[in-house]
Parts: structure tokens; sequence; C-alpha cells
């Protein structure tokens, strides 16, 4: 029986809500803004400061740091404590992984669609939209049209360079997702797409192999 939902997306696509939307219907949680809350506590760092790193690489000015830090360290003292990307990634797995145990979730982004790729009672989903699309949300949103026409586009490119450096995978990597779904048919539309094909895996025959 599929427990868990994984939802990864282009930004801007509307994604965040459509994925509370669809926790709400099934009485599931929700683990979008509650992951990122989770590996901040775990990590002790504030949760804006992990929000801001999820989904990235550290930039070349950071692993610099890094290095430094731990190249000065001589056994007199710990290094410095850092928030590094390879941190946040070893977290992630972590609660996304422990997230699937508990069942009954649906999981926007961080890597999730990989970490669970081998579980037969998880459904993934890929969710996209027109580059007008996208900036149109994000306008609606409040954003002007020169900051929403950057973001979607640099914040994809870092989430591809993540996927690639982490999971040596390029972004999507189309063959681990049930469905890849356009949101500019409308929100309810891919709801209801999603709420369909979850019923219908529903119906089948449960796999002999099926995660516990």
């Amino acid at each position: 029986m599929i427990r868990v939902i994984t939802i990864e997306r282009e930004y801007g696509c509307g994604a965040g809500p459509i994925a509370q939307k669809i926790a709400a219907r099934l009485g599931w949680r929700l683990w979008d803004q509650l992951l990122t809350q989770e590996i901040a506590r775990l990590a002790h760092w504030e949760e804006s400061v992990v929000e801001k790193r999820e989904e990235h690489r550290d930039s070349l000015y950071y692993r610099l740091l890094k290095s430094f830090a731990l190249g000065s360290y001589e056994g007199s003292s710990p290094p410095i404590e850092m928030l590094d990307a390879d941190s946040i990634v070893r977290i992630s797995e972590r609660v996304v992984h422990q997230a699937a145990t508990e069942g009954n979730c649906v999981i926007v982004g961080r890597g999730s669609q990989h970490f669970l790729r081998s579980r037969d009672d998880t459904l993934r989903f890929f969710l996209y939209a027109s580059r007008g699309e996208k900036v149109r949300r994000l306008v609606s949103e409040g954003k002007n049209k020169i900051d929403a026409e950057d973001l979607a586009n640099r914040i994809d490119d870092e989430r591809s360079a993540f996927i690639r450096e982490y999971f040596h995978a390029e972004w999507p990597e189309r063959s681990i997702y049930h469905a890849m779904i356009n949101t500019g048919s409308g929100d309810e539309t891919v709801i209801q797409a999603i709420m369909t094909f979850l019923e219908q895996t529903r119906s089948q025959r449960p796999s002999p192999h099926q995660a516990a």
C-alpha cells in the first residue's frame, strides 16, 4: 500500500500549495517546512539559516573557509561549528527515511525522491511549469517581475547542481518518477491527477516485495 508521496518541483510552479492540499485531503503529514524545522533542530542551527542552504551546494568561498577551519585545528580545541551542505544532506536523509518509516506523509523536495527511490510504498512526482507561468505565480505572490525571472532560473540551476553533486544524476531524472505533471493546467487538475494515480495504485495487487 502506498504510504508516502514525494513531490520534487521546479521553483515557482506552485508545488508547495499543491502538496499542502494533497496532504490535507489525505489526512497525511506534510513534510515541507516541517522538514526544514527538523533539520534545524538536529543540526542545532536557526531555521532561517538551514532554509537558505537546503538543496544547495557549498559555495567556493564556503568550501575554502571550511578547509581553512579544519586545517587550523591542532587538537587543542574543537574546530568552529559549520553548517555545510554535506551535513544538511546527511541529516535530510535521516529525517526523510524516518518520515517514510512512519508513513502517511507527503514530502517536498530535499532529495527525497532519491532517498526513497527503492521503496515500493512511495509514489514520486515531479511538478513543473513554463517559465512564463512560474514568473506569473511568483509575481502574484508579491515578487517583482525582475526578481521573479531571476529566481525562476537561478534556483532551478542550484537544485540541478545539488542533485548532480549528491546523487550523481541529472535533474530531473525522469526514470525515478511515476509521473511528471505540468502545473500550468491548474492546481486542482494536478491534485486530481495525483489523487487518481494514488487510488489506481491502491487498487492494484500489492507487490510481494512491498516495503514495510
